[in-house]
């Protein structure tokens, strides 16, 4: 494991370092917008410059930066406190499956404007009745004439009420196995029919949503792939969001609950000095560095232009029990001042209470814990498959509860 730069990235981390510094936001820039318009600003920003979605073609506006750059990139851009969530769906997890399986008039129609940031995208998978069972959607979409008619719901959408356009999987065939009958479209989230309803959390924010389909029309060509490929498209989208969202997101880590300990006592003495809570959070640096040298050697083989290996897969799966286990540690060294809700999330105690409150999410967005052990345990460990009573049964003819 190499990891250090080689000449040829060392000088792009110069130009890319230079480029931030020179064209950083500032206080006037910002004064008086929202997170969203501060955003868009950015992105237009890099777009404008060159370093938007830098992995992209250059007719798509990016400048076709290899792997290693795309990191190299992100290392650089994390220095600076930019927002950039807006972004991580639309450009991580969508646009590589519209330059995958979309025609190329919508790849020049739509991949532009997502990489300048005028336009912000959702993922429409998640619904009330299939669990993290995705094949076993039933948001239905009919053809008709050229265009497709949708209705149905779909739940947890993040981002959709402030989102332009959105993927959504839909069930076009019930006749068939339910992974067989799906079919992909491109949606306007503007188009009449549907409605955007936020979800309030317990963090106070809305950051999801429920989305409800009634008579929405589709043209043909925002279909993806063909009629009927929907699972195979749903696949590539997965595989790029596990990429994307990485080791389970942000939250508590184990600088905060180093703070947190020195600012509380147990026993009229810090509780950094007691060695029980030496010891937690002694096993979460460990989780944490092996978290961080584990990404390392996804860097390296990108470095040497090797793919990464199955080790990416365990990221989310370690990482997102290891925040939540950090925030509850956190409250529990709090004691009751973490019950009394802080509207400071700057402070040690609000940070830890948002991070206590949201870590939960983590471990459910893309893919619950469950889920990433079956995948690993199917497809890197080569393992046999989980029993399936519906599996190769017709969609209308698998038992409900209903």
């Amino acid at each position: 494991m190499d990891f250090n730069d080689t000449p040829e990235e060392a000088a792009f981390r110069t130009e890319a370092a230079r480029w931030l510094a020179d064209n950083q936001l500032t206080a006037q820039d910002t004064e008086g917008l929202s997170r969203l318009a501060i955003a868009k600003l950015w992105q237009k920003r890099k777009y404008d410059g060159g370093w938007a979605c830098i992995g992209w073609d250059e007719q798509y506006g990016g400048r076709g930066a290899t792997p290693i750059q795309r990191v190299i990139w992100g290392q650089e851009e994390e220095k600076y406190n930019v927002p950039s969530r807006f972004f991580v769906i639309g450009q991580g997890m969508i646009a590589p499956t519209i330059m995958a399986w979309s025609s190329p008039e919508c790849c020049d129609r739509f991949l532009p404007k997502l990489a300048s940031g005028e336009e912000i995208w959702c993922q429409l998978f998640s619904e009330p009745a299939s669990g993290s069972d995705l094949a076993a959607l039933r948001t239905k979409a009919e053809p008709e004439g050229d265009e497709w008619v949708i209705n149905g719901q779909k739940i947890w959408t993040s981002g959709a009420h402030y989102s332009d356009y959105g993927m959504i999987v839909t069930r076009t065939d019930p006749t068939v196995a339910k992974h067989k009958g799906l079919t992909a479209f491109l949606v306007d989230m503007k188009a009449p029919g549907v409605e955007t309803r936020p979800i309030k959390q317990l963090t106070g924010d809305s950051d999801f949503n429920e989305v409800y389909f009634t008579d929405v029309r589709v043209p043909d060509g925002f279909r993806l792939g063909d009629v009927g490929q929907g699972w195979q498209v749903a696949l590539t989208t997965l595989m790029n969001e596990r990429l994307a969202i990485g080791g389970g997101g942000s939250g508590a880590d184990v600088p905060l609950a180093m703070k947190i300990a020195r600012e509380v006592t147990i026993n009229d003495q810090p509780a950094i000095k007691d060695s029980a809570v030496r010891a937690k959070i002694a096993n979460f640096h460990v989780l944490e560095a092996g978290l961080k040298y584990n990404g390392y050697r996804a860097l390296s083989a990108l470095s040497r232009g090797d793919l990464p290996g199955p080790e990416n897969s365990i990221g989310k799966l370690v990482g997102a029990p290891k925040l939540q286990d950090i925030a509850s540690f956190c409250m529990d060294l709090l004691e009751e001042h973490g019950a009394l809700w802080s509207d400071d999330f700057e402070s040690l105690t609000g940070m830890a209470q948002r991070s206590y409150m949201g870590a939960p999410g983590l471990r459910i967005a893309g893919g619950t814990d469950e889920i990433m052990t079956n995948i690993i345990a199917e497809r890197v460990l080569g393992l046999p498959q989980d029993p399936r009573a519906d599996k190769g049964i017709p969609f209308n003819e698998v038992p409900t509860g209903n």
